[in-house]
C-alpha cells in the first residue's frame, strides 16, 4: 500500500475486498492523483501528478476501468455505509435522486445519445447535446462544519437511450425504471431505516409511485405534481354480496388549479427553515389526500400540498408525498433539499473533471464517472475527519470573510495533507531547515504550469 496519512488509509481500507491485491495497489494511486489533479481527469495527467509518468507498465493503471474485474455498485453499498456511519446515523435517510447529462463526443462511445441539455435550456429555448445520460442517487445529509445540507452521491447509473437498446435488441428502460431500480437497491441496502426520496416532476410517474409502496418496506418519495392532475376520492367500501370487480377510485375532485383559483379556499400561513439560499420562507399553503389515477395505470393514495407566496415573487406550485400522515411543511421542507444535487453537479465539473475524460471502452465509460462523483463524498469524508481534528482549513481574503467552508475549501484542505504526507515527504525530521527535493519541486511546477 502506498504510505497515505492514517486518516485516508482507513477510509480505503473499507474499499479493499472489492479487489485483488494488485488491481488495489493501481486504484490507491488513481483516487489519490484524482483528488490532486487539476484540469483533465484523465489517466494520464493522473500519473503526471502522482510522478509517474515514466513508468513502463502504465497501462494497467487504464485496465483498472476497462479490464480489472470488480463491481461498481458494491462500492457503491460500501461508500453508503460509510456517509451514514459519519453524516447521519440516526434518523430518517432523506435522498436525492436525478439525472445528469455528461457532454461527451466521440464515434466510439456506444452508449452516447442526443438529449435535453437542462442545463443551457430555458422555458424559451430548447437545446440538445450529445453525451452519456446517468441517474444517480445522493445522500442529503447536514455537513456539521460547513452549517447545511450537501448532497452526497453514491450510487450511479447509465441510461442509455431507447436508440441504444433497439439497436441491440434489448428491453428500453426509461429513467423511471432505472429510478424504481435503484430505489429498490437502496432499500435491500438499508432495511430498518426510513427512507425518504426527492425528485423533480420527471418521477412523477404512476407506476414509479406504486412500486415504491409495493416495496417491502415502503419508501416515501416526495415529487412535483401537476396542477392539472387527476385527482379522486379513495374508493368506497365493498357492500356486502356486491358483484363485480372492486373500484379503484372514488368521486373525481377538483384539480389543484381549480382549488388554487377558487376564493373559498383556505389557505394556512407556514415558515419553511431552508427556503434554496434563503434561511427562511413565509409560505401559504393548502393540503389534502387524494387518490391519484389515469386510465390504466395503478391507483396511488398521495398527500399533496400547494405553495403560494404571499408577495408573489413565485408561480405557485404543488409536491406530493406518498406518506399521507406526513405534515405539509415537512414535505416541503424534504423538497427544497433537492437543490442541493444541483449544486453536487456543478461541483464535481468544477473540480473533480466530469466530461474531461476520454475513456471510449464501454467499462471504462460505465465506471469512471460513477467513480468521479463518487469521489466527491470520499473528499467530505476526509474533509470530515480533517474538521474533527481542528485541521481544515477555510480559504479567508481581506476583501472576502468566509464564514463556513464549501466544498473548494473541502478538497484544497484535503490536497494540502496529502501533499504534506509521507508519500511527499523529502526530508529528515532531525532538521530544523526543511528542505524540498529538486524532483518533487519539478513535479509541483509541472501540475501548476498545465492546471488549466
Amino acid at each position: 500500500m502506498l504510505p497515505l496519512p492514517n486518516e485516508i488509509i482507513a477510509l480505503l481500507i473499507a474499499f479493499a475486498p472489492l479487489f485483488s491485491r494488485p488491481v488495489f495497489g493501481y486504484v490507491q494511486v488513481l483516487l489519490v492523483g484524482a483528488i490532486l489533479t487539476p484540469g483533465q481527469h484523465t489517466v494520464a495527467n493522473v500519473l503526471r501528478v502522482m510522478g509517474l509518468q515514466q513508468t513502463p507498465r502504465f497501462q494497467n493503471y487504464h485496465r483498472v476501468l476497462n479490464r480489472a474485474k470488480w463491481n461498481s455498485r458494491k462500492a457503491a453499498r460500501v461508500l453508503l455505509g460509510l456517509l451514514v456511519a459519519a453524516f447521519a446515523p440516526l434518523g430518517v435517510l432523506v435522498m436525492g435522486i436525478d439525472e445528469t447529462l455528461e457532454r461527451r463526443q466521440g464515434d466510439k462511445i456506444a452508449a452516447k445519445g442526443i438529449y435535453r441539455d437542462a442545463v443551457r435550456s430555458s422555458k424559451k429555448f430548447f437545446v440538445k447535446s450529445a453525451g452519456l445520460r446517468w441517474v444517480t442517487v445522493m445522500l442529503l445529509a447536514p455537513i456539521p462544519w460547513a452549517g447545511r445540507v450537501w448532497a452526497l452521491p453514491f450510487f450511479t447509473v447509465l441510461a442509455p437511450s431507447e436508440r441504444y437498446h433497439q439497436e441491440r435488441g434489448k428491453r428500453h428502460k426509461t429513467l423511471t425504471d432505472w429510478a424504481g431500480q435503484m430505489i429498490a437497491q437502496v432499500r435491500r441496502w438499508l432495511p430498518e431505516r426510513l427512507l425518504v426520496f426527492v425528485a423533480d416532476s420527471s418521477y412523477a410517474v404512476l407506476e414509479l409511485l406504486h412500486r415504491c409502496n409495493q416495496l417491502k418496506n415502503p419508501v416515501v418519495l416526495v415529487t412535483r405534481l401537476r396542477l392539472d392532475a387527476r385527482l379522486y376520492e379513495p374508493a368506497p367500501p365493498r357492500r356486502d354480496k356486491q358483484m363485480g370487480r372492486p373500484r379503484k377510485k372514488g368521486a373525481r375532485l377538483p384539480s389543484l388549479q381549480a382549488v388554487l383559483d377558487d376564493e373559498n379556499t383556505r389557505w394556512q400561513r407556514a415558515s419553511v427553515p431552508r427556503w434554496y439560499s434563503q434561511r427562511q420562507r413565509r409560505v401559504e399553503i393548502c393540503s389534502g389526500t387524494c387518490v391519484w389515477y389515469h386510465g390504466g395505470l395503478p391507483t396511488v393514495p398521495i398527500r399533496w400540498v400547494l405553495i403560494r407566496d404571499p408577495d408573489k415573487k413565485f408561480k405557485p406550485q404543488a409536491l406530493l408525498c406518498t406518506d399521507l400522515s406526513c405534515d405539509p411543511v415537512q414535505v416541503i421542507a424534504w423538497f427544497v433539499l433537492r437543490w442541493q444535487l444541483e449544486t453536487t453537479f456543478e461541483e464535481v465539473r468544477r473540480h473533480l473533471g466530469v466530461e474531461t475524460q476520454r475513456q471510449w471502452n464501454e467499462w471504462a465509460v460505465l465506471r469512471t464517472t460513477p467513480a468521479l462523483l463518487g469521489l466527491f463524498s470520499i473528499v467530505s469524508l476526509l474533509a470530515h475527519q480533517q474538521a474533527q481534528a481542528g485541521a481544515l482549513l477555510v480559504r479567508q481574503a481581506s476583501w472576502y470573510v468566509k464564514e463556513q467552508p464549501t466544498f473548494s475549501d473541502a478538497i484544497a484542505s484535503v490536497r494540502r495533507a496529502l501533499w504534506r504526507s509521507s508519500l511527499f515527504s523529502t526530508c529528515s525530521a532531525k532538521t530544523d531547515m526543511q528542505k524540498v527535493q529538486e524532483a518533487l519541486l519539478e513535479r509541483f511546477a509541472d501540475t501548476l504550469c498545465y492546471a488549466a
